[in-house]
């Protein structure tokens, strides 16, 4: 993995940073193993149905993909940790946009639930519009907008 292990860290914090290392593998059934049956993410793609069956969504939303998360803090309290990565990643489209042949990176920012040794819920922030931005999509003001129906 591509991942970078902090040295003495707890479980939770180790769960975090390992899931991560897992959704860069597209590792589909150990991301189940380690997630809890109830488990939700705020702040992917909307609607993912709880549990592994949102896991698989949320792997076969990436569509092809070659991704590694560079972990730049994590923090832990009680049962949150929050991991602070960069992301290097290439796919055929991201949020509609073709990006074939070009390198996304990207700040993001985990909150994850440990619960019983597993991930319960995950609210993820990234710079998704940087990453659109990247991919050269364009910002169109208001007022140049065609009229909606």
């Amino acid at each position: 993995m591509t991942t970078t292990a902090v040295p003495g860290t707890s479980a939770p914090k180790e769960l975090a940073v390992r899931w991560l290392d897992l959704i860069s593998a597209g590792d589909v059934e150990e991301l189940c193993r380690t997630t809890s049956p109830t488990w939700s993410m705020a702040g992917g793609p909307p609607g993912l149905p709880p549990g592994p069956d949102g896991i698989r969504a949320l792997v076969a939303s990436f569509g092809r993909i070659q991704q590694r998360w560079i972990i730049e803090d994590v923090i832990a309290e009680g049962d949150r940790v929050v991991v602070r990565a960069v992301n290097h990643c290439e796919q055929d489209a991201f949020l509609g946009v073709p990006a074939a042949g070009v390198e996304q990176v990207f700040a993001a920012t985990f909150v994850f639930r440990i619960v019983d040794g597993r991930v319960e819920q995950i609210w993820r922030t990234a710079q998704d519009l940087q990453r659109l931005l990247q991919l050269g999509a364009t910002i169109v003001p208001r007022s140049t907008r065609p009229s909606m129906p």
